[in-house]
């Protein structure tokens, strides 16, 4: 019986993959294993300014796929990802390179982010009692500290780094060198570049 239930759960989520893998999807519509904050939903974050007029995670429903099996994985070992930012939109994006015109830290708008492709997420990871893990730095530090393999990091920091490297990388995705929060989707550069606004309630 359990069998059979793992295989209609495959079944179905590869139908919706073959379907309508590029759609954008609110990662709420598909589970609730999540924690939210949304940094450009509010006052806390580099731009000094809520740029998003409600925290809401929006993706492609393929990237949603892959990072709901990254999050039943890190339940299995006691923790769950929290989300910073999702699909990110192109007017944001502008906004973030006249701040910081430095593409180590920053896309350039010209080319565009995989954030504005749906296929971006920055994230940490939390115990059970809801606790950030240490990583070393805050989201959105931009230094080398807060690149993927800093050295001068405790052993819990690279401990914890590592743990979110292992599981993001084997369930699709890729790191981004110089940040250890942010992950893309493989072969997610191919999806075009977006710039609409979701609604709020």
């Amino acid at each position: 019986m359990k069998n059979i239930f793992f295989f209609i759960c495959f079944y179905v989520s590869s139908f919706l993959y073959s379907q309508t893998d590029t759609t954008f999807v609110n990662l709420k519509d598909y589970s609730s294993e999540f924690v939210y904050d949304m940094k450009y939903a509010s006052h806390s974050n580099f731009l000094k300014e809520k740029v998003y007029d409600c925290g809401e995670c929006y993706l492609r429903l393929k990237t949603i796929i892959s990072l709901i099996a990254a999050n039943k994985k890190f339940i299995e070992k006691g923790y769950r990802i929290k989300l910073f930012d999702c699909y990110r939109p192109l007017d944001i994006q502008k906004k973030m390179w006249k701040i910081v015109s430095n593409p180590i830290y920053v896309a350039n708008p010209e080319k565009g982010s995989i954030h504005n492709r749906g296929g971006a997420v920055d994230i940490t990871l939390v115990d059970s009692d809801g606790n950030e893990l240490d990583m070393g730095t805050t989201f959105d530090h931009f230094g080398v500290e807060a690149a993927h393999f800093y050295e001068n990091l405790t052993k819990i920091q690279k401990k914890n780094r590592k743990i979110l490297r292992k599981i993001m990388i084997k369930s699709n995705f890729q790191l981004f060198e110089s940040e250890w929060w942010h992950y893309n989707l493989n072969d997610s550069k191919k999806d075009p570049l977006s710039n609409f606004k979701w609604k709020c309630d």
